[in-house]
């Protein structure tokens, strides 16, 4: 992986070689750390680069630090700002994939969450496929309970809730899956170790609600409203039961890193023909052209890094 060359820290942005934490901070020995991952997509006909739905991953990065008992004098505008700045500095001319993580500093052994300093740091560097696997992905049904609101709240990006992701997405990996989908207390569908989950029954679109234990996901929120817009379709957000997943016609996760990943096997059962489906494959080129800045229908999502674009001809 290539590092970045510049980060944002402790209020200025410095070479990636001093952005430097004591072994003793806090945000790294128990956690208390919140996080954000936003991508910019590389527009080579217009030489531009769009960082995709930037403000409302800060709007989310904000809230997750409330949750955290952490208090900053920023907005999602100012934040959108520093990562202008920053990019602009890289001089990226491809897919990059930004990583805002707020934290708290103090070089100290207690655990709490109040009387602490609040930080934050932004890097960014380039990135392309998070799920190998992506049109064809065998998935499994985790051992492993989705966190549940009253413990660590799912919807907010929490560095310390990870550590269950990490362990659902080892055991799957390890297992001989590419992914796994991970059940609520109570036996629902939640989410994957790090995506949301979407399926296809008669037709309609059908999602875990919010009370599920899921992040609220931005690209799970554009998924929603291009299949209402562009495919014209239903979508309901209810509970769903494991054995429903196996019935389903089409299914697929959602999530920035992993935009949309097609699952075409659960454990050993294949998913509808066993292939990609019409919808999964529709939304998926329909994401690309968006974030992309083909789609003028959806430019407010995307916000140009560099300022000139250059226009591709018609022709």
């Amino acid at each position: 992986m290539n590092l970045p060359n510049y980060a944002y820290f402790r209020g200025k942005i410095v070479p990636y070689s001093e952005a430097k934490l004591g072994v003793l901070t806090h945000g790294l020995n128990y956690g208390t750390a919140v996080f954000a991952g936003i991508r910019a997509y590389w527009n080579e006909e217009q030489e531009q680069l769009y960082i995709f739905r930037v403000k409302d991953h800060f709007k989310r990065f904000l809230h997750s630090a409330k949750i955290m008992f952490m208090d900053f004098d920023h907005s999602p505008e100012t934040l959108t700002k520093l990562t202008l700045e920053l990019l602009r500095k890289e001089d990226y001319r491809r897919d990059i994939y930004i990583r805002p993580l707020a934290y708290k500093a103090d070089e100290i052994v207690g655990v709490k969450l109040h009387d602490l300093i609040d930080e934050i740091t932004i890097a960014a560097l380039p990135f392309s496929t998070y799920v190998a696997n992506d049109t064809n992905a065998h998935v499994t049904f985790s051992s492993w309970r989705r966190l549940d609101d009253n413990m660590i709240p799912a919807r907010g990006k929490v560095s310390g809730a990870y550590a269950n992701s990490a362990l659902i997405k080892t055991d799957a990996v390890k297992s001989g899956f590419d992914e796994a989908l991970v059940l609520t207390q109570d036996g629902h569908v939640s989410e994957g170790s790090a995506m949301n989950v979407f399926m296809v029954r008669n037709g309609v679109l059908i999602t875990p609600t919010i009370t599920d234990n899921i992040l609220e996901g931005i690209t799970r929120r554009t998924v929603m409203e291009l299949a209402r817009q562009e495919l014209g379709m239903s979508i309901v957000e209810r509970a769903i039961d494991r054995t429903e997943v196996y019935m389903s016609e089409e299914l697929f996760m959602t999530g920035t890193a992993a935009q949309i990943v097609a699952i075409t096997r659960v454990d050993h059962r294949e998913i509808g023909t066993g292939k990609m489906g019409p919808i999964t494959s529709r939304l998926r080129d329909l994401y690309q052209q968006v974030v992309r800045g083909y789609l003028p229908n959806y430019s407010h999502w995307n916000t140009p890094v560099y300022e000139t674009v250059k226009i591709a001809s018609a022709d």
